[in-house]
């Protein structure tokens, strides 16, 4: 059996066994190989240590099945993860973030069958996208506040209803007819969840002026300092904003990330930024603001 067969079976096999143990030497007799020339082949032929792939091929299946409303846990236990803490830890460690905020904004298709021949072909990742960075201070808003969850996906249907209804029902109008307000530019934040309930509170809300009173009913609250990276959308028309905006936080998340050099900060609050750029039918575009911090060895 050649170079070429081997691996490419060698590959299929972690695919196919990725619930079970693997062991490099199991691999290396599927190939035929000692352990020794297997290991250092494979690096060279795949681009990463053998154990390596394997953990990156079970987070890649794992992130993929992580808006099916299946718990965390369940996901962790069956690709090969005793606990939720060393998922986490080795999730973050790949993605540059916890699962949790990974499911809050990103998704993956199912991963699809290892190619040899594709591997050595093609780049992974499509678009190219470098954010700038940028560090704030705490930003005050006042605005309107939706509780949800990422329970069921219903945070992937009831943030749009709720931009949806805030731009239909008035309180657009009523919140940039304020004298408070410092900016017209508007935010969408997504505060950290709750870990006991999985809650969390979504903002839509503007800058208001420092010191300036804000009337009962509005939701006043506080992004903290941070340090930025921060994506601007590919300008776009009306229609296509929307999936626009979703790419770019797949973007992020899959293809980013991951080469980055850098994690979500913990505690951090991430928005999307939309001022005068979004108003046009055409060329549409708004900022993304994801807290990073360097990541840790």
């Amino acid at each position: 059996m050649d170079h070429y067969s081997s691996f490419q079976n060698v590959l299929e096999y972690i695919d196919g066994h990725l619930s079970d143990e693997i062991s490099v030497k199991h691999l290396a007799e599927i190939a035929g190989f000692s352990e020794w020339h297997f290991c250092r082949v494979f690096q060279w032929r795949i681009g990463y240590p053998v154990m390596d792939y394997v953990r990156s091929r079970r987070l890649a299946f794992a992130a993929s099945e992580l808006n099916s409303g299946r718990r965390i846990l369940d996901i962790a236990l069956e690709y090969g993860f005793s606990t939720h803490s060393g998922f986490s830890k080795a999730f973050r460690r790949y993605f540059g973030c916890s699962p949790e905020i990974y499911r809050l904004h990103a998704h993956c298709a199912r991963p699809l069958p290892p190619s040899l021949p594709c591997m050595e072909k093609y780049l992974i990742g499509g678009i190219v996208m470098e954010p700038k960075f940028t560090t704030l201070p705490a930003v005050k808003l006042a605005g309107f506040m939706l509780q949800t969850t990422m329970a069921d996906g219903q945070n992937k249907s009831g943030i749009p209803a709720f931009w949806d209804a805030y731009m239909s029902d008035g309180r657009m109008e009523k919140l940039h007819a304020e004298s408070f307000v410092k900016d017209h530019a508007e935010y969408g934040a997504c505060f950290p969840e709750d870990p006991e309930t999985g809650e969390f509170e979504y903002v839509i809300g503007v800058e208001p002026k420092d010191g300036a009173d804000v009337p009962a009913g509005y939701r006043v609250c506080e992004l903290p300092p941070a340090t930025y990276a921060v994506f601007s959308t590919p300008p776009c028309a009306a229609p296509d904003f929307v999936s626009c905006i979703h790419g770019v936080w797949n973007y992020i998340f899959n293809e980013w990330f991951p080469k980055s050099g850098y994690e979500y900060a913990p505690g951090g609050v991430d928005f999307e930024r939309y001022d005068d750029r979004c108003m046009s039918d055409t060329g549409k575009v708004c900022d993304i603001y994801i807290p990073v911090i360097p990541k840790k060895d």
